[in-house]
Parts: structure tokens; sequence; C-alpha cells
């Protein structure tokens, strides 16, 4: 789970900081024109980068302090946008586009499941 949670929180800190800063210029002109197929512009794509950095942080703080909240907030975050890239990539894209996003939603449930197991409700 450490694991799953690690490479979660280094994979969405690169691309969310990307999407937000631009810093590394060929990838974030890629995404840019993933953004513009899917008819969003550079404020959306801003914003999910916001939350991609946020989701990861939170992340680290359920993995710094042991915070179930963090972790349930955090992976759902991640999952939700994970989901929503796969249905725009299969939607404008090839599915193959969307393999990243794939392995990234089901690290996120990897992590999300055993916390919702531990809060379930009898």
């Amino acid at each position: 789970m450490i694991v799953a949670q690690s490479v979660l929180i280094g994979f969405f800190l690169l691309a969310g900081s990307i999407k937000m800063f631009g810093w590394i210029k060929v990838v974030f002109e890629t995404q840019l024109q993933f953004f513009h197929r899917y008819g969003l512009n550079r404020r959306v794509m801003f914003a999910v980068g916001v939350i991609e950095v946020g989701a990861a942080l939170l992340l680290v703080d359920a993995l710094l302090f042991a915070s179930v909240v963090s972790q349930i907030i955090g992976a759902g975050l991640l999952a939700v946008t994970s989901a929503g890239a796969i249905g725009c990539h299969l939607k404008y894209d090839s599915w193959k586009d969307g393999i990243a996003a794939m392995i990234t939603l089901l690290l996120s449930l990897w992590v999300l499941w055993p916390m919702l197991e531990h809060c379930r409700l009898y």
C-alpha cells in the first residue's frame, strides 16, 4: 500500500505541477493539446493540476500522520481525476492514450478500498 501511495504521490506531483506551471515544456504542450481536443481551456488544465497536487499532498499527509481522512479524500480525488481522464481519452483519443490513467485509477482504488472498508458502518 505504501508503494502504491508513493507512486501516486510522485506521479501526480509531477503531472499536476506541469499542468499548473508548464515547467517541462514538451509534456505541458502535449497535455494542453489533449485539453484543447476535449474542448477545455488552460484554466481548466490549471484547476486539474491544483486538484492533482492537492490530492497528492493529502496522500503525503496520510503517510506521515496516518490520517485516514486524508487518505480517503486524496485517493478519492485521484480516482475521480483518473476516471475523468479515461473518459476523455476513450471519447476523443485512443484507449492507449488512457493507459496511464487506467493504472492510476487502479492504484487509487487500491489505496482507497481498505480505508472505506475500515470506515464501513454496519
